[in-house]
């Protein structure tokens, strides 16, 4: 009985301690919970005045300034391949060699002809000079003088066509060693040794693409291009030769040597309602390849203008906006209108004024009308920058 009083005992402390420990969590649990998290911290910069360099930045593809296609232009074998594919060539260089038997027997059978000719009409000048002086003795008729004068003329002209085919069989023998018609870098190769190639129609062996200097063609919308034209009468826009023309690549780099404009057409395409241009780079590392996407940028004048950083400018339902703080420290969105890019910022036409400061780092834990704390960022400096007008406002 001692006992089980004993054990009853130490089980009720037991209790006891537990239930302690667990309203002490439970306190400890809900004061975590009352208790507010810190106001996110932001990071703003200034929206700074810049001298402006204003561009139009439109979209353009690669060309090479000039392509050969390389095509069989006689029936033959291919009997070797003599170029490394993706190598740079000169013009005239061997591509291919065909298998020209045939073509040199074409040859020899061809000069037999002209010599054969050329010994009948030997013999019929040689008839026209003795029958010219027995006609004057009446020895010959004057019927057979004429008949031998027309027999020589039939051979000069059986002569002028063997040469002819003579000539054409050379022009043959030679097409069969395929050369290079520029200087540029060679393609692969479309055909293989054994292949047949020129019969029936001229075969396409492989191209040939000069790539340095390269092309970009590119358009200029209608309204775009007449109130440039109108800038460049009233003395508000460089010249369209004068302009300076660079390259945007994929990978946002900005391609190290600028071009120039060396085309532009005369008419407005109808369908696409645009104008055409074309500039012309150098390419001497080769980094340009037809057929590539990029982007065009053309230096056009020159103004003031207000700038905030590219990731600071949001677009909503309602626009384009901006986050900033009022003087409670609260997150608000304000609407502006933007012109375009200057380098990595972009240009500002209303909405704000310089000084105006726009936070650029946190926008993720920053939402309108929560409060925030800042850390102000020293603004850039006001230096000139290239300004293009925004393609998607």
């Amino acid at each position: 009985m001692y006992t089980y009083r004993k054990f009853l005992t130490a089980a009720c402390g037991a209790l006891v301690l537990l239930l302690g420990c667990s309203n002490g969590d439970s306190q400890k649990t809900g004061d975590s919970k009352s208790a507010a998290p810190p106001p996110p911290e932001v990071e703003r910069v200034a929206a700074v005045r810049k001298t402006l360099a204003l561009q139009q930045q439109v979209p353009g593809r690669l060309q090479a300034v000039r392509s050969a296609e390389i095509r069989a232009r006689v029936a033959g074998v291919v009997a070797k391949q003599v170029f490394v594919e993706g190598s740079d060539v000169s013009s005239g260089a061997i591509l291919y060699h065909l298998d020209d038997r045939t073509l040199a027997s074409q040859v020899r059978t061809a000069q037999a002809a002209v010599e054969k000719s050329n010994a009948e009409r030997q013999i019929s000048r040689q008839t026209v000079e003795r029958y010219k002086r027995l006609v004057g003795k009446e020895a010959v008729s004057r019927q057979e003088y004429d008949q031998a004068e027309a027999q020589l003329k039939k051979a000069n002209a059986e002569v002028s066509a063997a040469e002819a085919t003579l000539q054409r069989a050379r022009i043959d023998l030679e097409y069969a060693h395929i050369t290079a018609p520029i200087d540029g870098r060679v393609g692969r190769s479309l055909v293989t040794e054994g292949a047949l190639v020129g019969h029936n129609e001229p075969t396409h062996m492989t191209t040939i693409e000069q790539l340095d200097p390269i092309r970009v063609n590119f358009s200029q919308s209608g309204p775009d291009w007449f109130r440039l034209q109108r800038a460049i009468r009233e003395g508000g826009a460089t010249p369209l030769e004068a302009v300076a023309v660079r390259l945007l690549l994929d990978d946002e780099r900005l391609y190290p040597h600028s071009g120039k404009l060396n085309f532009t057409d005369m008419a407005v395409d109808p369908q696409t309602g645009a104008v055409a241009l074309r500039a012309e780079f150098p390419n001497p590392e080769r980094t340009l390849l037809p057929g590539q996407f990029v982007r065009v940028q053309l230096a056009l004048a020159s103004s003031d203008g207000i700038t905030v950083p590219q990731k600071a400018v949001q677009t909503s339902a309602q626009g384009q906006i901006v986050l900033m703080l009022d003087e409670n420290s609260k997150v608000v969105a304000r609407p502006v209108q933007t012109g375009g890019f200057s380098g990595q910022d972009w240009i500002i036409n209303d909405g704000l004024k310089e000084g105006d400061r726009v936070i650029i780092s946190g926008i993720q834990k920053a939402r309108p009308g929560t409060v925030a704390t800042a850390k102000d960022l020293p603004a850039p400096a006001a230096t000139d920058s290239a300004a293009s007008p925004a393609a998607n406002r």
